[in-house]
This record gives C-alpha cells, sequence and structure tokens, in this order.
C-alpha cells in the first residue's frame, strides 16, 4: 500500500482478535447438531462459529487493500496466535496453587480442567492446525479472489466471494482437521463429522453475510478514497 489508509490497522486489529477467539473456541469445545448427514453426525467445534469471520475481512481486505496488504495482516495474525499458544502453555507449566487444584464439589479441578478447556492451545496442536489450514485456506481464497477480481475487471463481487471462500473453506476444514485429529486435539471418530460440519457452517455463514461484505466493501473504498487492484 503506497497510499495511507484511514481502517486498514482497524480491519487487522479485528482480524487477529477473531483469530485468537476462534482458536480459542475450537479448543474449549465441540458442538452436537443432534441430526446426520448421510450417517454421519453434524458436530463441529468452538470456532466454527467465529472463525468464518476471518475469511469474510480477508476478503474485504483483498478486495479494497490489495492481495499484498491481505497477506501481511494473515502473517500478523499468525504471529499473535503462535505467541497466545506460548502463553498457554507457560501458563500450564507453571506449578497450581494447592486450594486450586482440588477445589471441592468440582468433578475436574486443576490443572487437569485447564487441559481439558485450553489443551489444544497450551499444546499447540489446535494452534498448528489452524496455522496450516489458514495458510493454506486464506491465502488459496486471497489469491483466487484476486485473480478473479482481475478478470472480471473488478464486477461480480459477490460471485468472487462464493467460489474464493468454497476453495479456501474447504482446504481449511479438511487441513485443521486433519492435523488436530493428529495432534491428539479431537479423537479420528470425529473427524469426518468435524470436517464436514465445519465446511458447511463456514460456508453459510460467509454467504449469510455477503450483504454485509459488500457494504463494507463499498464504504471502505469510499473512505479510503479508492480500491486497490
Amino acid at each position: 500500500m503506497g497510499v495511507r489508509t484511514k481502517y486498514f490497522d482497524v480491519l487487522m486489529t479485528f482480524f487477529v482478535v477473531v483469530l485468537v477467539l476462534s482458536n480459542i473456541a475450537s479448543s474449549a469445545k465441540i458442538v452436537d447438531l443432534g441430526f446426520s448427514i448421510f450417517g454421519i453426525p453434524m458436530a463441529f467445534d468452538g470456532g466454527t462459529l467465529l472463525f468464518p469471520l476471518a475469511y469474510v475481512l480477508g476478503d474485504i481486505l483483498t478486495e479494497v487493500y490489495g492481495f499484498k496488504a491481505a497477506k501481511r495482516v494473515i502473517w500478523t495474525g499468525f504471529a499473535v496466535l503462535a505467541f497466545s499458544s506460548l502463553v498457554f502453555l507457560v501458563l500450564r507449566l507453571l506449578p497450581g496453587e494447592s486450594s486450586w487444584e482440588a477445589q471441592d464439589g468440582a468433578a475436574i479441578t486443576g490443572t487437569a480442567a485447564y487441559d481439558a478447556i485450553l489443551g489444544g492451545m497450551s499444546s499447540g496442536g489446535i494452534v498448528l492446525a489452524s496455522l496450516a489450514g489458514y495458510l493454506v485456506g486464506e491465502l488459496s481464497n486471497s489469491a483466487v479472489l484476486s485473480r478473479i477480481k482481475s478478470l472480471m475487471n473488478g464486477r461480480w463481487l459477490w460471485f468472487r466471494a462464493m467460489v474464493s471462500s468454497l476453495i479456501g473453506e474447504l482446504l481449511d476444514s479438511l487441513i485443521f482437521v486433519f492435523i488436530a485429529c493428529l495432534t491428539g486435539v479431537f479423537g479420528w471418530n470425529l473427524f469426518l463429522s468435524l470436517a464436514l460440519t465445519n465446511y458447511i457452517l463456514k460456508c453459510l455463514i460467509e454467504a449469510l453475510v455477503l450483504p454485509l461484505t459488500y457494504t463494507a466493501v463499498r464504504l471502505l473504498k469510499k473512505g479510503e478514497g479508492s480500491g486497490v487492484s
């Protein structure tokens, strides 16, 4: 970006927050939807509700500021996510206070409770899965969006956003769940359920917020004075 921008740093901040919170949520809980598709139970990790916003922000950043700027934001998010994992790891290694480790009336207490909720973050498994999945998925998403934008002379944002998201989210979901299972964050029995449900929900959420993506791109281009090819 060769010109001064007014909103780029704000978008980058939102992107980093979404990335970190979605990974904590992924480590904390798996949600059961209570039905199956073709015999595959529909279940998703908690971060699935929030993570698609990272792709939406990636689309907006690519559309308004260009692929180079979007890559800068992605790498910044990776650095902050890796640092977050390091913080949780150090906290896990520190000795727990004795009464906290054995709280009365709690089924799981102390370090065991910490591991149950934040084990994926503190071990680095969920972060490794997220970094690998998002690296391939979001960079593919931004590259496809930028390429189609060039081919279509900046028209049909809805088409470009959906095609790039379908490709990016598919790669992201498969890689994320595979590595999370490989590192022990999720059991292999959950692979098909999580991969399929995550992909469907992520694409659905992105489709639902597409009108907001349109509006944000239009307002940002107007606010910044121009769009970046």
